[in-house]
């Protein structure tokens, strides 16, 4: 599925919410469905710098898509990191890198995040696209 097609599907489900509590709480439930990272991956190289809790993103590469795995010590900051698990894992490096998201925006998710929250949020899309850009000039 295309980032769009997958951003449009984010916004419809946000839609079912009207009031932002229910969106804070769908977000945790996302948080909760993500799986465990690994120990191991929790170390420095996988820490995204300026998040407010702690969060680790893995980027790895199978034939030409990205996947990506990601844990967080916040409920809230976890649900973050599903959602972009959701836009950018098995998406091409190219992809990522031309993507301009706007779901963010349509859902009003910045407006309603913390300034230490929402630039954790920057942080960690920017950490994605650097993994895609690491690996679209990586020779497979």
């Amino acid at each position: 599925m295309k980032i769009e097609e997958i951003e449009e599907d984010i916004i419809e489900e946000f839609s079912m919410y009207d009031d932002w509590m229910d969106k804070y709480a769908y977000l945790i439930e996302l948080g909760n469905e993500v799986k465990a990272m690994p120990d191991e991956d929790k170390n420095e190289g996988n820490l995204i710098r300026g998040c407010q809790s702690q969060v680790w993103f893995k980027a790895e590469k199978h034939d030409g898509r990205l996947w990506f795995t990601a844990d967080s010590d916040a409920v809230i900051t976890k649900g973050l990191a599903a959602l972009l698990l959701k836009v950018f894992s098995g998406q091409t490096p190219e992809d990522i890198l031309s993507v301009n998201l706007k779901f963010i925006d349509k859902i009003g998710l910045l407006k309603h995040l913390s300034p230490t929250r929402s630039n954790g949020l920057v942080s960690m899309i920017k950490q994605i696209k650097i993994y895609a850009l690491a690996f679209s000039v990586e020779k497979n």
